[in-house]
């Protein structure tokens, strides 16, 4: 009687138990692991700070291209050629009023 008591008992009771760690197993990797849901958004955080500075770099290019443009061609911009020569060398007229504005930081790969 003792024995069929604890078979009746005890193995439903070891299946239930080792159904609900495989099914915890694979609940625990579908929120934690490589490919979970916490996975899922931190790759949707890092795309969104990588189209942050694609978008900072596109705008950098079109200003850049737009500088280039002055200088190109058949009529260069005299007062840009003139900004740049003395950016370069480091000069102004004596009666020149002069407004520094801060550079942007440099990334670390322009260095």
């Amino acid at each position: 009687m003792l024995r069929f008591v604890l078979r009746s008992l005890l193995f439903p009771l070891l299946l239930y138990c080792g159904a609900g760690l495989v099914a915890g197993y694979f609940v625990w990797h579908g929120v934690n692991g490589q490919r979970g849901l916490k996975a899922g958004e931190e790759y949707a955080e890092r795309l969104a700070e990588l189209e942050r500075e694609h978008a900072a770099l596109v705008a950098e290019r079109k200003q850049w291209e737009r500088r280039i443009a002055l200088m190109r061609g058949d009529a260069i911009d005299a007062d840009m050629l003139d900004e740049q020569a003395r950016a370069t060398l480091g000069r102004v007229h004596r009666n020149e009023v002069v407004i520094l504005t801060p550079q942007p930081a440099r990334r670390e790969e322009e260095r």
